[in-house]
């Protein structure tokens, strides 16, 4: 008689996978993940999905993929099979993403202040000025406690070294926290045991703690909070309602405010009330059609105006584009030296700009080699795999990037770890690699103080070999166990 097959594969997982070890053995945090999953089989595993996605169904889980002709709303796609982190893997993560926030926004006041560090030669003064992101209406500009970044989303992956590596800073709309909190929920719904196995540090409180983040800049008391979105059509409105919803904040439209006398309203059915704290999810160039795009309809005419005169505060700060621009990354180490003396706790990826006439030459030369992307995308568009691309798209990309060389930048191809992820390949469902990164999420008060939510949205590439994980380009999503310290894999104490 044969055997059934494994459920669980480690062929074809990367030079650092996160749940085996080189040698093809378990590591320990994951040995009782597997044992669980072993147990139910594949039938009880399919069943499991499917339940975990007509939970996601039910609760509405969808993104908007604006390349998809058949359809823009999607179900997440969410994996069964957990990502686990160790106390102490994590404390080094948490501590460089509170970093480089704190960094960041030293910069970002500078930036719109003084310019030291530009006069200081650290950052060439032309990186700023000629970047598309840099937002003239904020010079001079104070938001309150000189925050600039209130809410950070830090993209990481582990490379074959197994050392986390931040691949781009997010401080303008970072999106995702949103699936961070659904998967636990639908965690605790469809494995309610195996969770029970963990000890697992909690992320429900994520909406607490950026409610009073917000809170914390307006110096009124019970401030009235509302998150500005553009509309039902927005790829992240699922994120916009859910946030408002959690925090019991005023979920408005651009059309649903207005600024009279350098102060900010909302239009209720009791008349107009004071918002003190907005939470934009809105790119600036749409947020001020008097100061930004005059085509604008989704944003506030006088809004900055209100911004300026203090009346108001703006989470995140217009302007911040300049600070997690893709060309600025190359210089994020120096930044961090720069304002806190210290050495950045998590690296970054090797990074070649175009605009460096001897890294220009070496992208030209090198295009098979490196991931090029325009400085100014995001989701994964307009990006080169250069060992995925034919000689022919090669070739074409040579010549946009010779043409236009300041709007890119490019890195080596990273081998990101792998982790087992329930799809269908050879023939049949099991749990085979695919590659992963992550983005842990993070919130800034009016003090500075920065706090980062114990796991972070695990984004992973469902299509074999793929290193693209984002979900406008297929990829999906896991829950993400950051394990309290110590005996982090024993059953849960009542």
């Amino acid at each position: 008689m044969h055997g059934n097959p494994p459920l669980i594969h480690a062929t074809g997982a990367a030079r650092w996978d996160e749940a085996f070890l080189p040698d093809g053995s378990i590591r320990p945090a994951y040995r009782q993940a597997f044992g669980h999953f072993e147990a139910l089989g594949a039938a009880g595993v399919e069943s499991l999905q499917h339940s975990a996605d007509l939970s996601m169904l039910n609760q509405g889980v969808t993104f908007t993929v604006y390349s998809d002709a058949r359809g823009t709303e999607k179900i997440f796609p969410f994996d069964l099979m957990p990502r686990i982190i160790d106390a102490h893997e994590w404390q080094k993560i948490e501590q460089g993403v509170a970093q480089r926030m704190v960094a960041l926004n030293l910069f970002l006041e500078d930036v719109y202040h003084g310019q030291k560090i530009l006069k200081a030669g650290v950052v060439p003064t032309s990186q700023i000025m000629r970047s598309t992101l840099f937002c003239r209406e904020m010079s001079g500009l104070n938001p309150p406690g000189k925050v600039h970044v209130h809410i950070g989303g830090i993209d990481l992956i582990r490379n074959e070294s197994g050392e986390f590596h931040v691949l781009e800073d997010n401080l303008r709309c970072p999106s995702g926290v949103s699936y961070v909190i659904e998967n636990r929920w639908v965690m605790g719904r469809v494995q309610p045991e195996l969770l029970k196995q963990y000890r697992v540090r909690p992320v429900d409180h994520y909406p607490q703690m950026l409610f009073d983040s917000l809170a914390s800049l307006s110096a009124r008391d019970n401030p009235t909070v509302a998150v500005l979105t553009p509309g039902t059509y927005n790829s992240a409105y699922f994120e916009h309602s859910f946030l408002a919803n959690q925090m019991g904040a005023e979920l408005v439209e651009g059309q649903d405010l207005l600024v009279d006398q350098d102060v900010l309203y909302m239009k209720t059915t009791r008349g107009l009330q004071r918002v003190d704290v907005l939470y934009l999810r809105v790119d600036t160039d749409f947020l001020d059609p008097l100061a930004f795009r005059p085509d604008s309809v989704l944003g506030v005419p006088g809004i900055m105006h209100a911004y300026r005169a203090g009346n108001v505060a703006l989470a995140n700060a217009p302007g911040n584009g300049v600070a997690d621009d893709k060309a600025l990354y190359a210089y994020t180490p120096e930044i961090i030296r720069y304002y806190l003396d210290e050495e950045p706790i998590l690296p970054i990826v090797p990074t070649y700009l175009g605009s460096r006439a001897t890294d220009l030459r070496y992208m030209l030369e090198h295009l098979r080699e490196l991931v090029v992307k325009p400085t100014d995308a995001s989701g994964g568009y307009g990006l080169l795999v250069g060992s995925h691309a034919s000689k022919k798209e090669l070739e074409a990309f040579r010549s946009q990037l010779a043409a236009n060389p300041d709007h890119y930048i490019a890195q080596p191809i990273q081998q990101l770890s792998t982790h087992p992820t329930w799809v269908e390949q050879d023939g049949g469902h099991g749990f085979f690699p695919r590659h992963v990164d992550l983005r842990p999420f993070a919130v800034c008060d009016v003090h500075g103080d920065v706090r980062v939510l114990p796991g972070g949205l695990t984004r992973v590439a469902l299509r074999q070999g793929s290193l693209v994980v984002n979900s406008s380009q297929g990829g999906g999503s896991k829950d993400t166990w950051v394990l309290y310290p110590e005996n982090g894999a024993e059953a849960s104490r009542a």
